[in-house]
């Protein structure tokens, strides 16, 4: 897949710089590494108030914040890192739904059983047996879905933190591949309610979501539809009481 009009994030003029001839002190700090480090230091340590029930509702939405402060610090915006369509609106739907529904298919029928087997039990899903049969709790985890996992965890994971551990090994496709399986680790642990069959297929499909954005060009808008779809097939399947294991 290809996209047109990407920019180049690399080239994206910072506030403060100046022409070629003047020294690049206001940029100097922004683009440093030990801002990066810092950055995920403090990521790690929203990680770590949420293990510890430390942070209200979801981590979610306050790394989000922070992704976004980083950004304008740095003198970029959402749409730098891939808060973009992908070619147009259908290119976009069609796309992100058809990469939806394979990994669904993959995580049903490939990698969950995989794991069941290896492991000896299934995703620690209890939180979500309510939903059976009750058609109000489906339709607000559905809503609840597209917001908060399918837009805010890719733009937290796949928009910011991949980028910006790239940032730190100075973006090469040896980076990339660093970012890639780092920070989706860091996915995997993140759904560390669901134990270890859970920890490493949600740890999997996120890499598969980073997969696809690296793949549609560093696009947001496919995974970001690919996420919905997956979670939203999640949901009505547990409604109906056909979601393995429950």
């Amino acid at each position: 897949m290809s996209t047109s009009g990407e920019p180049n994030v690399s080239k994206t003029r910072l506030p403060g710089a100046v022409g070629p001839g003047a020294p690049p002190v206001a940029a100097d700090w922004r683009q440093s590494k030990w801002l990066a480090i810092a950055e995920l230091v403090f990521v790690a340590l929203i990680f770590l108030a949420d293990f510890r029930h430390l942070i209200f509702f979801s981590k979610t939405p306050y790394i989000l914040l922070f992704g976004w402060i980083s950004l304008r610090v740095r003198g970029l915006r959402w749409r730098d890192v891939g808060l973009r369509l992908f070619r147009n609106w259908k290119s976009t739907l069609v796309w992100g739904g058809l990469a939806g529904v394979v990994m669904e298919c993959f995580q049903l029928f490939v990698s969950q059983p995989i794991l069941v087997w290896v492991l000896g039990r299934q995703p620690d899903l209890e939180d979500f047996r309510p939903v059976i049969g009750n058609p109000k709790l489906a339709l607000f985890y559905l809503a609840l879905t597209w917001p908060l996992a399918a837009f805010g965890e890719e733009m937290v994971y796949r928009g910011y933190l991949m980028n910006r551990v790239a940032d730190f090994f100075n973006r090469t496709r040896t980076a990339w591949i660093v970012s890639l399986v780092g920070v989706h680790v860091a996915f995997g642990i993140a759904h560390a309610y669901q134990g270890w069959t859970g920890i490493i297929d949600e740890g999997l499909a996120g890499w598969l979501l980073g997969v696809v954005y690296l793949y549609a060009r560093r696009n947001l808008a496919v995974p970001i539809i690919a996420h919905g779809v997956t979670d939203s097939i999640d949901i009505i399947l547990i409604f109906l009481g056909k979601y393995p294991g429950m």
